[in-house]
């Protein structure tokens, strides 16, 4: 049996795969290899980085970090530059760059990992995704979460990156490729949501914007092959498609309850897959 971990996007919603690791972690699931879109990428390389300490908690703590100081920060008086200059995103990458410097160090490769690891982002220039799984860690991991507007794109080998969710939010086919034949999928939520028709004119942006990121991942799901096993775990804090809190990128205030949330959904979920 290869099992793969497949972590899907969702910005600092990702607090949420730090608990479902933690469960996995508990119940001695360990991955063959991982795969991973935007946060989730960013989740997935410190878990294939398991050389050293716990992963899970140095996961943690990264997230505990992130909590306590400010991911995206771009000063009022830059924002306010990049919005007057018409720059193409709000913030810069610095911030998450010294992030990721910090729990994986500088100069790190994708080979180096101790886990078969690949990630995800979307050419701009080609207009197709790019599977990054050779080569420097954290440009690839800057590329594969380069939130349009909120990050610019990222520039490698004279091509542009945008964040790999435009293209393949939740990668179960690449897990697929890749010989899986027990896939758990760790999502933060918003999948879970049902959708409805529209009531307002708002309304039908957002569920047509909602659509478009689910349906591949949706047809996916139904197109594994006769064998494999698959498992989406619980998030603990379903997403509505109209959840103001997603205006709230910078309030990473919740990631305490949001690990905590997911952790006991998705110890209550394994502990039933295991009872049967």
């Amino acid at each position: 049996m290869t099992t793969a971990f497949v972590l899907g996007g969702g910005g600092r919603w990702g607090a949420v795969e730090v608990g479902m690791l933690r469960a996995l972690r508990d119940f001695d699931i360990q991955p063959d290899v991982i795969v991973g879109t935007s946060i989730g990428a960013i989740n997935g390389s410190v878990i294939a980085d398991a050389s050293a300490t716990d992963p899970v908690d140095r996961l943690t703590n990264l997230w505990t970090e992130i909590a306590e100081g400010n991911l995206f920060n771009t000063s009022l008086k830059e924002r306010a530059g990049n919005l007057t200059l018409m720059r193409p995103a709000i913030h810069g990458t610095q911030g998450l760059r010294e992030a990721l410097e910090h729990v994986h160090g500088v100069g790190r490769r994708i080979g180096d990992l101790d886990i078969a690891f690949e990630c995800v982002a979307a050419s701009i220039e080609r207009a197709v995704e790019h599977w990054f799984t050779s080569g420097p860690l954290i440009p690839a991991l800057l590329a594969s979460s380069a939130i349009p507007a909120l990050l610019p794109p990222v520039e490698i080998n004279g091509e542009n990156f945008y964040d790999g969710g435009l293209v393949n939010s939740v990668p179960i086919d690449r897990a697929v490729e890749r010989g899986a034949t027990r896939i758990f999928v760790l999502q933060v939520g918003r999948i879970e949501a049902p959708l409805r028709a529209p009531r307002r004119l708002h309304e039908a942006a957002l569920i047509s914007f909602e659509i478009a990121r689910r349906h591949r991942f949706g047809t996916e799901v139904q197109r594994l092959p006769e064998g494999v096993e698959y498992h989406m775990l619980p998030s603990g804090n379903p997403v509505e498609f109209d959840d103001r809190r997603q205006l709230r990128w910078r309030d990473t205030g919740d990631t305490a309850r949001l690990i905590e949330g997911a952790y006991q959904a998705s110890v209550q979920y394994l502990g039933e897959l295991g009872s049967t």
